[in-house]
């Protein structure tokens, strides 16, 4: 018969033929304890009271139904399902036996009783661990699945073994373990082997994965381990940590990618929980930009301090839907739910975002909304200001009119000695803010959290190297010196929360970034924990090659996180306070008049001279390097002179719209460019 037809019966099939095995063994079994007892083949007893044949299968299997034998799946039986075994058949026999005590029946010898018990436990648990094996052995000769070696023969590592065994991508051949005690032994029917023995394992079995199966191990432990894997030729696979199995983000058995946080991370500290409710607890928190990679986990964070109310304001539609959504999943099942309030709103709308926080009594402000891609907004200077500067402007206003208690800017280390347009309307913002909490009778308290990238944003050069390594290669790095801070998202989130609490007005929070990284030895890194070989001069016939593009404009070789050297601690150790110089009101209301009329005038030269001069470190590019800009101007001078692409002046509608005589017509705030 087909191997893998019985594989595949269906389960009611299967839980027949388990009941129809067990009606016929356990007469087996009661005739065998007797002719034992008696010494004879053909118990006179059983010719007396042949219907206990029957009685025998009609007691027991209600009993093994009763504790889940029929429910149970044969091929993944273990100790819960032994048990169960036993007990079933216990009870049976006791039940059996009292029947036939109940009954007088004459002749029937007590100790057959006992033999009938071990018979009976015998053969039906016998038979289901037979079963098991077979199934077992059934699917490692379908021969698909792929040879691997687990590190760690811990819970972990026995939880995934036994997974694997039951499916078809793995093929388990050996645990590898740090601990002496448990190196030579067998466990779950796999070798226990020394990581010294890891080489020798992969050359002989073929093996082109290593699963680590760590989950409680400290990052910086797993970070190890991960140094000791790389040189070897096969691709390192992990299962989830446990906090993210405790959080149900991931399942014990579900095998992924090496994170990078065990590649750069390190130990989190644990938040200080007062810290954290501090602005939040029983309060209406906003966050903006709530669906971006900052936003979004902040968001999360939030609803776990219990506010009364959380608003997330975000322009993508896509973005707010898809973290409206999964927030209101996350409240599922809780007693006290925050209302979730999912708001369509542009930050550089100063009318929109007053409404907003008078209509939600709004407490707390976190400000992540920002246009961060260096690239990006090196091109599009005009929307980076109008969006990173006049957004923070116009929401901070927004929230001292509405008497919003604080005030929290998500910042960047780019904000500090910037050369691109972005890292310099970040510091721009944060002198915005410093200047409004210089200002007397302000009730808001601002501040700002400033801290390097982020693991996993968008953006991010782990995914684009991923996405690289699996299309082939090659891997583009911008220069070889290159380096960068990195830090989870889900840290980042929470000392941002935390560093907002400690605010009095005006401070500059600095995050502990640990050591920067070389952005090419992440990229090595990445190549070999994926069991490939950089392609260069030396390997030739390597699998991955490294194209150094060269810096893109505005893009700096390292970052920097303060200004100066005066810093001071906070009761945190992982938050720091910059005391950092700031602008004379007089001046910074004058420099952002100038700047929105730049931009009004769609000037990207003025726009980037204006902040040249108040942000410390940036320099005003020159004329040839901003061919989008000298297009913009161009056509901004053609439209403030009522000319079009024709040279000549505006169409007749467009004239009707100007006048207010059509059923289109603009409002006087609408006036042309050429009028304001």
């Amino acid at each position: 018969m087909n191997k893998a037809f019985l594989i595949d019966l269906p389960r009611p099939v299967k839980r027949f033929v388990m009941i129809m095995a067990d009606t016929l063994m356990l007469p087996v079994a009661l005739w065998a304890a007797f002719s034992l007892r008696l010494g004879t083949p053909v118990p006179g007893v059983l010719l007396d009271y042949g219907w206990l044949l029957l009685l025998v299968p009609a007691v027991s299997l209600p009993v093994f139904a009763l504790f889940g034998l029929y429910r149970a799946v044969v091929r993944y039986m273990g100790l819960q399902a032994i048990i169960a075994v036993v007990q079933g058949v216990t009870l049976s026999a006791l039940v059996f036996g009292a029947l036939v005590m109940l009954g007088r029946l004459e002749g029937i010898p007590r100790s057959a009783l006992l033999i009938y018990w071990l018979l009976a436990l015998f053969m039906v648990g016998g038979s289901r661990l037979v079963v098991r094996a077979w199934f077992q052995a059934a699917i490692k000769r379908r021969g698909t699945e792929k040879p691997v070696v687990i590190y760690g023969a811990g819970t972990g590592g026995i939880g995934l073994a036994t997974s694997l065994f039951n499916g078809r991508q793995y093929r388990p051949v050996a645990f590898v373990d740090d601990n002496p005690a448990k190196q030579g032994t067998v466990i779950a029917g796999l070798p226990v082997r020394k990581p010294a023995e890891l080489a020798e394992l992969i050359d002989r079995n073929r093996l082109e994965y290593i699963l680590l199966a760590m989950p409680r191990l400290s990052r910086t432990r797993r970070r190890e381990i991960v140094a000791q894997l790389e040189p070897l030729p096969a691709h390192i696979l992990t299962i989830p940590s446990l906090a993210d199995i405790v959080a149900n983000r991931a399942s014990p058995d579900e095998v992924r990618e090496v994170e990078v946080e065990d590649l750069l991370g390190r130990d989190a500290v644990g938040p200080r929980r007062e810290l954290l409710a501090r602005c939040i607890r029983g309060k209406t928190v906003m966050v903006t930009g709530a669906g971006g990679s900052i936003g979004s986990e902040l968001c999360r964070q939030i609803l776990r301090e219990q506010p009364t109310q959380l608003v997330l304001v975000e322009r993508s539609e896509f973005a707010l839907y898809a973290i409206e959504r999964e927030l209101q999943a996350q409240l599922q099942g809780e007693a006290r739910r925050p209302a979730v309030q999912a708001v369509l709103a542009n930050v550089t709308d100063l009318a929109r975002m007053e409404m907003l926080m008078h209509a939600f009594r709004v407490d707390t402000v976190y400000h992540a909304a920002a246009y961060k891609h260096v690239p990006l907004v090196e091109t599009n200077v005009l929307e980076g200001i109008d969006n990173n500067v006049f957004g923070t402007l116009h929401t901070a206003l927004a929230a001292v009119e509405a008497g919003v208690r604080y005030f929290v800017l998500v910042s960047t280390d780019k904000a500090v000695r910037p050369t691109n347009v972005m890292g310099a309307s970040k510091r721009l913002a944060e002198l915005v803010l410093q200047g409004l909490a210089r200002q007397p009778d302000i009730r808001t308290r601002f501040s700002m959290v400033r801290f390097g990238n982020v693991l996993g944003s968008s953006g991010s050069v782990v995914p684009l190297f991923r996405e690289q390594i699996r299309n082939g290669g090659p891997i583009t790095v911008t220069h070889p010196e290159v380096t960068r801070y990195f830090m989870t998202i889900p840290e980042a989130a929470s000392l941002v929360l935390q560093a907002g609490s400690m605010a009095h007005g005006g401070e500059v929070f600095v995050l502990d970034m640990g050591e920067p990284v070389r952005i090419v030895d992440l990229a090595r890194r990445m190549i070999r924990l994926s069991g490939l070989e950089e392609r260069n001069a030396e390997h030739p016939d390597g699998d991955i090659e490294i194209h150094f593009t060269g810096l893109r404009p505005g893009e700096k070789l390292y970052e920097e996180l303060l200004l100066g050297e005066a810093v001071t601690e906070t009761s945190h150790p992982m938050i720091m306070r910059a005391r950092e110089g700031h602008l004379p009101t007089d001046t910074l209301q004058s420099l952002l008049s100038e700047l929105r009329a730049a931009c009004r005038r769609y000037n990207t030269q003025d726009a980037r001279k204006l902040m040249a001069q108040v942000v410390e470190g940036y320099e005003a590019a020159g004329p040839n390097c901003d061919v989008l800009g000298r297009q913009l101007n161009e056509s901004a001078d053609a439209v403030a002179r009522g000319l079009f692409r024709d040279g000549e002046g505006p169409c007749p509608i467009r004239r009707a719209y100007q006048r207010g005589t059509t059923p289109i017509s603009a409002p006087q705030s609408e006036a042309p460019l050429a009028k304001r």
